[in-house]
């Protein structure tokens, strides 16, 4: 991973921007003052951070809309997209009550909405049936006619769907015959900044809504349908596979065996780096705590422990050697207690192939391919279970 600044979180929001596909000179020029330490006047840095990026963006849309106004619709759906990877690395930044950056996720979803449809990109925005609510989702379709094989793709603590969407993953999944649908789920994104929707231990109850919505999709072969997840999500996906028995196989982007066992141990001070600056209220804000005793209530439900037994189909776990959130113990421990799975894999990235960060944050197209590579020998090329 890149370490252009001194913190972590920020080294990590920009390998992200990186791996979305930014462009590495409009990242200098944002970056440059911030690198220096030169921070605005009774601004945190965080919220220095937040303004230089989005002014970034900003400065693309601009010049996306006179593209658009020329009639030139690929170039001005490109800087749309590139102004969307700015926004999403800015936004996670400052505290979620920061009003500049409420405003700034509006902006980011009108733009995205213009990548899309000025690019006529393959990606249908819909809304998945979820109790009294809905879960906003991307659906990006397999390439050819015939019904196919799907992943539910849900995403971490701290991701949006558009994010997800940009790493490549899902285009990569659709050139191999696999459509994914990639969810705001409970805890991040649309359903929780527009529907106040909570993230809680019991994946399987917006995975199989998510599941209900594919089956009446007749582009989906609803016999082929798996789950995936990243980050926070390396949780949510054994465990919704382990209590819904439609999900025909399971890959884990970054395992997190017991993420509440994690968060004591952050508050503690043992160990792990912050993926965003105001780790502890984002956190009470992802979960609907009001406090960070509450927040240790409801995070001790996150764990996988005791249940990885009732996985019964094809699991892959693929983590970063050198994680510095989770660290890769969390990997083998996962593996090796999905003792029923017919097909099971484990695949560590190292320091000296790449992609040994958090989720493979810095390098991120190394473990895209490969899991693509597994997700389609899986459902397409090898017999299911």
């Amino acid at each position: 991973m890149l370490e252009y600044f001194a913190e972590y979180s920020w080294n990590l929001s920009l390998s992200m921007a990186l791996d979305m596909g930014a462009n590495m000179d409009e990242i200098d020029r944002a970056s440059r003052a911030l690198r220096d330490g030169s921070l605005p006047e009774g601004m945190d840095p965080a919220q220095a951070f937040f303004h230089a990026w989005d002014d970034a963006g900003e400065k693309l849309a601009d010049s996306a809309r006179k593209d658009e106004r020329a009639g030139h619709r690929l170039t001005a759906s490109e800087k749309y997209r590139r102004a969307v990877i700015m926004l999403i690395t800015a936004e996670r930044m400052p505290h979620h009550t920061y009003p500049p950056r409420i405003e700034a996720y509006e902006r980011l979803l009108h733009y995205f909405a213009k990548y899309v449809e000025l690019g006529e990109v393959n990606c249908e925005r819909v809304m998945v049936p979820y109790q009294d609510s809905v879960l906003p989702a991307l659906l990006v379709k397999a390439y050819g006619d015939a019904p196919a094989p799907c992943m539910v793709h849900f995403n971490g603590l701290d991701g949006l769907k558009e994010f997800l969407f940009l790493s490549d993953f899902p285009a990569a999944l659709a050139r191999r015959g696999v459509s994914t649908l990639i969810v705001d789920n409970p805890g991040v994104g649309e359903a929780l900044r527009k529907h106040r929707l909570h993230n809680f231990a019991a994946a399987e109850l917006p995975a199989s809504a998510c599941v209900d919505f594919l089956e009446a999709r007749p582009e989906v072969d609803p016999d082929r349908i798996g789950m995936v997840a990243l980050s926070l999500g390396g949780y949510h996906a054994p465990r919704a596979t382990a209590f819904e028995p439609r999900f025909k196989c399971c890959v884990v982007w970054g395992a997190n065996y017991d993420w509440g066992g994690r968060f004591r141990m952050r508050l503690e001070g043992k160990g792990s780096q912050k993926s965003v600056p105001h780790f502890l209220e984002h956190v009470q804000w992802v979960l609907g705590a009001d406090s960070v005793e509450q927040c240790l209530e409801i995070s001790s439900g996150f764990t996988l422990k005791g249940i990885l037994d009732r996985i019964r189909v094809p699991i892959l776990v693929n983590h970063g050697e050198l994680d510095r959130q989770i660290p890769v113990e969390a990997a083998h421990l996962t593996y090796e207690e999905c003792v029923n799975s017919p097909r099971r894999e484990l695949r560590i990235f190292t320091a000296e192939e790449g992609g040994e960060q958090h989720c493979n944050i810095g390098n991120m197209r190394l473990a895209t391919d490969y899991m693509a590579d597994w997700i389609a020998d899986t459902l397409i090329a090898k017999p299911l279970v």
